[in-house]
């Protein structure tokens, strides 16, 4: 299972509604989610740090082969020199990520909209970031959400240290088409609430093909996540992606 699918956080109002059937409880919902999905990008740990009985709640409620994407703390991040974050990277690294074992996918960190592409400065924080956690070999992708960022310049250093850069197809960020890290990370943000999927079924057919092309027949791990845009539509948009790529399996 190298392509993973999957939406942001499990608690969101409207998806009483459009995602969780009568019967699953509020408390249940992370439950049922890692069910119908094969990942969840942890959203709410960027505002402030989860504590270690959290992460390893959240471990120990999901599937075996489950694995989430944890958004880093904006305090490591939406700063003006980066390559000043290490204390904060730190404090977060050791905030209980180690509890989720093998379920740790992803760690996402997101630039605040108006931090420019400055080489010297995203390249120290690229080196603050940890390789490993104990013996888990990490797995960082950058969120570049200013156009200074689509540069050789930048694709030449991510690629160096072998960081990610997310692919959105956002009308509000820069379109990233180059793969910099050895996964793909992509957050879907252009949903549309008047289509019950969010998405047509032929643009999700399209980014089914999109997301083997990047698997690459399997050397590549392929993490796909709906964010934003109509949100009360992410988990029948992530669920009418997983049954495409069925299909072409």
């Amino acid at each position: 299972m190298n392509i993973r699918v999957g939406i942001g956080g499990w608690e969101f109002a409207p998806w009483r509604e459009t995602f969780y059937p009568p019967d699953v409880p509020i408390k249940r919902a992370l439950e049922y989610a890692s069910c119908v999905l094969t990942s969840i990008e942890i959203n709410g740990t960027f505002y402030r740090d989860a504590k270690p009985e959290h992460f390893a709640g959240w471990a120990e409620r999901t599937p075996k082969d489950f694995v989430f994407a944890v958004k880093a703390s904006r305090f490591a991040t939406n700063r003006k020199v980066l390559g000043e974050a290490g204390e904060s990277i730190e404090r977060f690294m050791k905030s209980g990520l180690s509890e989720l074992g093998d379920k740790l996918g992803p760690i996402l960190w997101q630039l605040a909209a108006t931090k420019r592409f400055d080489p010297e400065d995203v390249a120290a924080f690229f080196k603050l970031l940890p390789r490993k956690l104990g013996k888990h070999k990490l797995q960082h992708v950058l969120d570049a959400r200013h156009e200074s960022f689509l540069c050789p310049a930048y694709l030449t250093l991510a690629k160096k240290h072998k960081i990610a850069t997310v692919i959105t197809d956002s009308p509000k960020y820069p379109h990233f088409t180059e793969v910099t890290g050895d996964f793909v990370y992509a957050r879907l943000m252009d949903a549309q609430s008047e289509i019950a999927t969010g998405y047509t079924k032929p643009a999700l057919k399209k980014w089914a093909a999109q997301a083997q092309a990047w698997s690459d027949d399997g050397k590549r791990d392929v993490f796909v996540y709906f964010i934003n845009g109509a949100k009360e539509r992410a988990p029948a948009a992530a669920q009418e992606l997983l049954r495409a790529l069925a299909a072409k399996r």
